[in-house]
């Protein structure tokens, strides 16, 4: 029989509709190119949440002992207070401010090249003063159960009367749009009480998980303190 013969319903006998042009089928991209494409969208992603939603730290001193200890990995929540945007002067709007006893993440006053990490002690328009090892908020001793302190007790000469420092140990008015930050380790922190205050758009985020903790000295997983919610 010949192959080119139509059939009774109008199709040759292969199938084909009579007089009609076979649609070419669209070729399926390569896995090379499926796995490029995910991975490039996963990147963007990444980049996206990292700018705006979360970003990863790791803690590289004691400044904020017991808290934090060295070798802790933290998230730290930039969208809670609103994210800076890449490239450009501009902040997305956030849930809430800062406020007094948030752990955060900010730009060192000088040099914003570099992050540190404190607590925020004073707020806009605090009074701090440091009388010893007592911090006073608007003329209020503030109660203050994780600080740590040089052990044995009080190291410095001239204990609770003495103040070394550059600011709070006279009456210290907070700025507008600025933060008074403190270590949790008093004796071993480099904060507000040296260099001053910390302004509103160089705080970068909150600390609210250790995800990882690593004990580089004994060479072990800190296992207990993984997922560990930062308050």
């Amino acid at each position: 029989m010949d192959d080119n013969k139509l059939g009774a319903a109008g199709t040759t006998e292969t199938g084909r509709l009579a007089g009609e042009d076979v649609e070419a089928r669209p070729k399926r991209k390569s896995a090379v190119r499926e796995y490029v494409e995910a991975i490039g969208v996963a990147v963007i992603l990444a980049l996206v949440i990292r700018a705006l939603v979360v970003q990863a730290f790791t803690i590289p001193s004691g400044s904020m002992m017991d808290t934090l200890l060295v070798g802790d990995y933290i998230l730290v929540n930039k969208f809670l207070y609103g994210a800076e945007l890449p490239l450009v002067e501009w902040r997305v709007p956030g849930l809430r401010h800062p406020r007094r006893g948030d752990i955060v993440v900010f730009k060192y006053p000088q040099d914003e090249r570099r992050d540190f990490i404190k607590r925020i002690i004073g707020t806009p328009g605090d009074r701090i003063q440091i009388k010893g090892r007592t911090v006073l908020v608007n003329g209020t001793p503030l109660t203050e159960p994780y600080t740590k302190f040089a052990d044995p007790a009080w190291s410095r000469s001239g204990g609770e009367t003495y103040c070394g420092y550059s600011y709070g140990c006279d009456a210290t008015t907070v700025p507008p749009d600025s933060y008074f930050v403190m270590g949790d380790n008093r004796d071993n922190s480099q904060d507000s009480r040296y260099w001053g205050f910390v302004r509103r758009d160089k705080i970068k985020g909150k600390a609210f998980l250790i995800y990882w903790s690593w004990d580089g000295d004994r060479h072990w997983l800190r296992w207990w303190r993984l997922a560990r919610y930062i308050p």
